[in-house]
């Protein structure tokens, strides 16, 4: 794989990083680790927005329009399960990088790691799932 660069590497500026806590996890133990639930309780001091609860999410936590969906290093995923999907990168080698499917095959991964490097398309798991020759 040749060094593709993204057509423009902007900063990715997350608004909250940290997970949202769930209401009560840190009274119970078998909650203490679970994902956010919202709050339906009629009397729920969370759910009315009393002051010094949990934050809640909300929708200005949502990520910036032109970032969105963006990969650390500049370009978006598209997943490819074969190598006719690759082609539809070919004049997005810039905007998009391929990623290959969890269940595509070895013999097929070669394929489209080595159709790739033709096209000069970035696959962010080129390595996933290949062994070396000596085995």
């Amino acid at each position: 794989m040749a060094g593709v660069s993204p057509l423009e590497k902007s900063k990715i500026i997350k608004k909250r990083t940290k997970k949202f806590a769930r209401h009560f996890s840190n009274r119970f133990i078998k909650i203490r680790n679970s994902s956010w639930r919202q709050i339906h309780g009629i009397d729920s001091r969370v759910r009315r927005r009393f002051k010094g609860t949990i934050p809640q999410p909300k929708i200005g936590f949502g990520s910036d329009k032109r970032t969105k969906h963006k990969l650390p290093n500049g370009f978006y995923k598209f997943v490819v399960h074969n190598v006719q999907e690759l082609e539809l990168l070919m004049m997005h080698n810039r905007t998009y990088a391929a990623e290959i499917g969890h269940a595509v095959s070895v013999r097929k991964r070669k394929e489209i790691v080595e159709r790739a490097a033709e096209l000069d398309i970035k696959v962010t798991n080129a390595k996933a799932k290949l062994r070396s020759e000596d085995a």
